[in-house]
């Protein structure tokens, strides 16, 4: 929703005088910095010129938009002239003209943050700019902008020669923080030459050890996973001998020999134990971990679990559950490792729970076709700064129980990196002297080739499928994207910050992106502005899911269409589809010798993506019309030089303008006999009264719908029917 602050005519030079003032007054209002109230006056003083100059005068609408932080300040500068010939010449920065035009339009564009032209020759220009406030600035609420409009009316305003000498005083400011900034940068070029040989030099040092690293990791890797049988097969062989003389197989040991045998399988074991988990993150690392999906049932490995793990249990104060999972579906995954990784966090949880109850469970979301396994107990817990240290290999918490049940420190790092091949993730609620859990979410259905979670940058691109760049940061929302796009001629690439959607883009050139709003730590307001103002990225469409309500601000900020979370499959395939295949250009043509009925019907049809045309009598329409060939024309009766009945004549009377359907907006009482004469010839008649009592939006709507032209009011997107606002 905008919020309009402030209109300046532009009609005399002294009007391009009082814009600049005006704009350094709301910027002021607003909480800008010094600079930007001067880069802002500029840029709006730049085109309100060029207005002045080139299009005949016109108007400058200042307006607010969004409801969230950082909010949009909008300027809309619009005139009746001949257009602005050349404007991507202009824009692209290769124009050169005597008289200078041109250089304020380029020079503006680089002070805005949002800058947009849209011009026809022979139609006038519209010229919207946009400055987003300052982060640290307060909301601005409808109830809070009149007493800051009325602030900002209470200045007086400056003459010309005030306004100059303003001016002066701003470059001269300007001028002397460049020299300070100069002086600086030669200082600063000066020590970076003194440093650039050694930093050279240290950099190449760095290279070569880190080369030598690599090849060292690579070969640790490579002899791990490949001397497992080695390595296994001593160890057994000892835990064998060991078992066999403690079972006294071959004859009694005295009691000093039954203690050391004991020690020596407990050694054994734990190197056992070790030398496993190092096998295995090995193996995973050199990229030699295999996934072996098969069917199974939840409760047959609890089973397995439960008769594996219960000798652990010391004692009757500790008891060991596992809860019915009947009601889940089976499950198609690698059996196996999942079962590594619920014994690990049991094991874990027997050790670190003296009393009490371990309780193991599975849960199952059927809308997003995940299984989550919960391993709970009453132990120890764990203080919330040492939660990701747990994950570190070989790391050990210091605690009363720890230094008695010393553990690998392999067992959590293997777990989340399997958890992370079998397409899931770890996470760990706990809090000290109350507990822990630790749960497995992970697919029910084990696909790798398509689980964004394993590879979603390094997919091979199918040149047949249409690339889709998603910024989101949730799991769970990624894998249901990534599912919904499987098997359509989308192909997905995920990025979970803004650098990594920067990043992306320099290697993938997407149809359309997808933009969440809020990620972890950050949000995406700037990167909308940055995507829309960059030349290499503006023309991408870019559709904006989010859970925060502000679609105005993103509209504003240059999102080609804006949806609420969560999306359907349907829904999202169908607004990609919308955004990436064009559509015929829609025109509307106004004629009307009154600018503020022009510009009452102009903001019935501003949310929609409807071309806007206007003429100033019937004779200027009458030609336009042929020139553009409108889908609508809205036009008044009584005009100079040629009428409203007369070009509706014309219009009927020409086989290319004949059937283009036509709205009257007349002063005139409906009653009138003229006027009743004519409604055979249009879609209807409506009282110009109706454009200033309001409710005109639902009207003409209606007209549409009824007459099959609903697209001609626009779309918000999410929504089946055309609606007007």
């Amino acid at each position: 929703m905008s919020l309009p602050i402030a209109m300046v005519r532009i009609q005399y030079e002294h009007d391009v005088v009082a814009c600049r003032q005006r704009a350094r007054q709301i910027a002021e209002a607003f909480g800008f910095e010094k600079q930007q109230q001067t880069r802002l006056a500029t840029a709006v003083s730049e085109i309100a010129r060029n207005t002045y100059m080139y299009g005949g005068g016109g108007e400058a609408e200042f307006y607010l938009e969004g409801t969230s932080a950082p909010q949009l300040l909008g300027i809309r500068i619009s005139d009746k002239g001949p257009g602005i010939p050349h404007l991507d010449v202009i824009l692209s920065g290769h124009y050169r003209s005597e008289t200078g035009m041109g250089l304020g339009i380029l020079g503006a564009k680089r002070l805005m943050d949002i800058f947009t032209v849209n011009t026809v020759r022979g139609g006038g220009a519209e010229v919207i700019l946009g400055k987003m406030l300052p982060r640290r600035s307060p909301v601005i609420t409808p109830q809070m902008l009149p007493r800051l409009i009325a602030q900002i009316q209470r200045q007086n305003p400056k003459n010309i020669l005030d306004e100059f000498r303003d001016q002066t005083t701003e470059l001269m400011r300007t001028l002397d923080e460049l020299r300070k900034r100069q002086e600086e940068l030669l200082s600063l070029n000066r020590e970076l030459e003194d440093t650039n040989r050694g930093v050279v030099a240290l950099y190449a040092e760095l290279d070569e050890r880190a080369d030598h690293l690599r090849r060292a990791d690579e070969v640790k890797s490579r002899f791990l996973s490949n001397m497992s049988h080695e390595i296994r097969t001593p160890l057994n062989s000892i835990l064998a001998l060991s078992r066999m003389l403690g079972e006294r197989t071959d004859g009694d040991l005295t009691s000093e020999q039954e203690i050391q045998v004991n020690y020596i399988r407990k050694a054994a074991e734990t190197l056992f134990e070790l030398v496993n988990d190092l096998l295995d993150l090995a193996k995973v690392e050199a990229g030699k971990m295999e996934i072996h999906p098969v069917e199974f049932e939840i409760n047959n490995v609890f089973g397995a679990l439960r008769g594996m793990l219960r000798p652990l249990l010391i004692g009757s104060a500790l008891n060991l559950v596992f809860d019915d999972a009947a009601d889940c579906p089976p499950v198609v995954s690698d059996e196996g490792k999942i079962s590594q990784i619920l014994r690990n966090f049991i094991s874990n949880a027997l050790k670190f729970t003296e009393a009490g109850e371990v309780r193991v469970r599975a849960e199952y979301n059927k809308e997003r076709d995940l299984m989550t396994f919960h391993v709970r107990d009453t132990g120890i817990g764990i203080a919330a700064d040492d939660i990701e240290t747990i994950f570190h290999e070989f790391a050990q918490l210091d605690s009363a129980i720890q230094r008695k049940v010393r553990g690998t420190g392999l067992g959590l790092p293997l777990s989340r990196k399997l958890a992370g091949l079998l397409g899931g993730s770890v996470h760990v609620e706990s809090e000290l002297g109350v507990g822990s859990t630790f749960s497995l979410r992970i697919p029910r259905v084990f696909e790798a080739a398509e689980d964004p979670a394993i590879q979603p940058e390094t997919a091979a691109r199918d040149p047949s499928r249409r690339a889709v760049l998603i910024v989101e940061d949730n799991f769970e929302t990624r894998l249901i994207y990534s599912q919904y796009l499987k098997n359509s001629h989308w192909q997905p690439t995920f990025a979970r910050s803004t650098r990594e959607a920067e990043n992306a883009l320099r290697n993938v050139q997407p149809a359309v992106i997808l933009l969440d709003i809020l990620l972890e730590g950050e949000d995406t307001w700037d990167l909308l502005a940055r995507l829309k103002s960059d030349p290499a990225t503006k023309s991408i469409p870019v559709l904006v899911a989010t859970e925060v309500d502000d679609r105005g601000k993103a509209l504003a900020l240059g999102a080609d269409a804006f949806t609420a979370k969560p999306l359907d499959r349907e829904t999202l395939i169908r607004l990609l589809s919308e955004l990436t295949e064009p559509e015929p250009e829609t025109t509307i043509l106004l004629i009307d010798d009154e600018d503020i009925s022009r510009y009452l019907l102009r903001q019935i049809f501003r949310d929609s993506k409807a071309r806007i045309f206007e003429a100033p009598n019937g004779a200027a329409g009458l030609e336009l019309a042929r020139s553009v060939r409108p889908n609508l024309v809205i036009m008044d009766l009584i005009m100079p030089e040629m009428d409203g009945f007369e070009t509706i004549e014309k219009m009927r009377a020409d086989p290319a303008l004949s059937t283009i359907p036509i709205i009257v907006s007349t002063s005139l009482r409906l009653a009138d006999a003229m006027v009743r004469g004519i409604e055979k010839h249009v879609l209807a008649v409506l009282s110009k009264d109706s454009l200033r009592e309001g409710g005109i939006r639902d009207t003409i709507g209606a007209i549409l719908e009824a007459a099959g032209l609903g697209d001609l009011a626009g779309r918000s997107v999410g929504h089946s029917k055309p609606v007007l606002s």
